[in-house]
């Protein structure tokens, strides 16, 4: 992945900047008034919901994640990781995302990678003011309808 080059401003669409920090080659996190930084933390959770949000999308993760999230989920009172299968490098004024997914069957995958990609990159610019450099989608699994509960009975039968 890479992130800020030494020229790069930032392009995205998070709302308006101050002129002078227009002119100084400053995006709209960066302002004479002060500088905003976001954690990596909240871009992979946008990232992550946004994903998910993509028709054919089953889950996000790979196989040792989507296990321990699973685990997780049998919890009383614990909430889906919204992070599971998305990884970020933000810099000052650009993001690079890595998304690992679990498709569902006779989706398209290409269609799919190009539907995340955009609602990806449309949520975090949009709500970060960041740009993003790119979105890397990997398909680890095709989901296949009721392959959840043969697992299930498969764990009760062991």
């Amino acid at each position: 992945m890479t992130t800020d080059g030494p020229n790069v401003s930032a392009t995205g669409s998070g709302g308006a900047t101050a002129p002078a920090a227009r002119e100084a080659g400053q995006g709209p996190l960066v302002t004479e008034l002060g500088r905003t930084t976001i954690a990596d933390s909240v871009v992979s959770k946008i990232a992550g919901i946004a994903a998910r949000e993509v028709s054919g999308v089953h889950d996000l993760g790979g196989g040792a994640a989507r296990m321990v999230g699973a685990i997780r989920e049998r919890i009383p009172g614990s909430r889906t990781n919204l992070q599971q299968g998305v990884s970020v490098e933000v810099g000052e004024r650009q993001a690079a995302i890595d998304i690992d997914i679990v498709a569902e069957y006779g989706v398209s995958v290409v269609d799919l990678s190009t539907g995340i990609r955009r609602n990806v990159i449309a949520a975090v610019e949009r709500m970060t003011g960041l740009e993003v450099t790119e979105v890397n989608v990997t398909v680890n699994d095709v989901y296949l309808e009721g392959e959840d509960e043969g697992e299930q009975r498969e764990s009760r039968v062991e």
